[in-house]
């Protein structure tokens, strides 16, 4: 029994831990991060994405804060109807993954 209590009292500390390491940031916040320069605007993050996918349209967005840094994630949907996650630092608008959603 205490081998039990003693896994998964690791396993929440693990679960702790990795949830404090990226968090959703809401609207108001990504407003602001954008406003102050932090952050590259929007529509330049969307082009970037769009251009790596031609004819591709988006169908979501969400900033995060992963390990300190920014990360602005793109769902996108292309004309054959396949979908693709994208992830880019938003401070410098560079790709990080580009994959095909499964």
């Amino acid at each position: 029994m205490k081998t039990f209590a003693l896994l998964f009292s690791a396993s929440l500390i693990a679960l702790s831990a990795s949830a404090a390491q990226a968090r959703d940031l809401g609207p108001d916040e990504a407003l602001r991060l954008r406003d102050a320069g932090t952050i590259v605007s929007f529509e330049k993050l969307n082009a970037t994405a769009l251009a790596r996918h031609p004819g591709a349209s988006i169908s979501e967005t969400e900033l995060e804060e992963e390990y300190g840094k920014y990360i602005y994630q793109v769902e996108l949907r292309d004309p054959q109807g396949l979908e693709w996650d994208l992830e880019l630092d938003a401070v410098t608008g560079q790709v990080l993954k580009d994959h095909q959603d499964t």
